[in-house]
């Protein structure tokens, strides 16, 4: 059986300064979920905080972060919005 694949839809990208996160949804096996990324995670992956290029980075950092989403998607997939943080990411993803 294969792995699971998240197919990110790149048009609901949203950077919500608010809450410091970028939210996307996404479909696994045919199921559509919503997403959020935590600032903290592209952080980690970039090394310096998102200053008004949370998007860019989330686009640069794509295959960490949809592997980290996997992995959240995993520890539960019935909340209403699947958060991705830190302890997700792979440690060899973090710079």
């Amino acid at each position: 059986m294969a792995a699971p694949q998240l197919e990110i839809d790149d048009t609901t990208l949203f950077d919500n300064l608010d809450d410091r996160q970028v939210e996307f949804d996404g479909r696994v096996d045919g199921e559509d979920y919503q997403f959020a990324v935590q600032y903290s995670v592209i952080e980690a992956l970039s090394g310096s905080q998102p200053d008004g290029d949370a998007e860019a980075s989330f686009r640069r950092y794509r295959d960490p972060i949809e592997h980290a989403a996997l992995t959240a998607l995993a520890k539960g997939p019935d909340r209403p919005i699947i958060v991705i943080s830190e302890s997700d990411l792979d440690q060899e993803a973090r710079a």
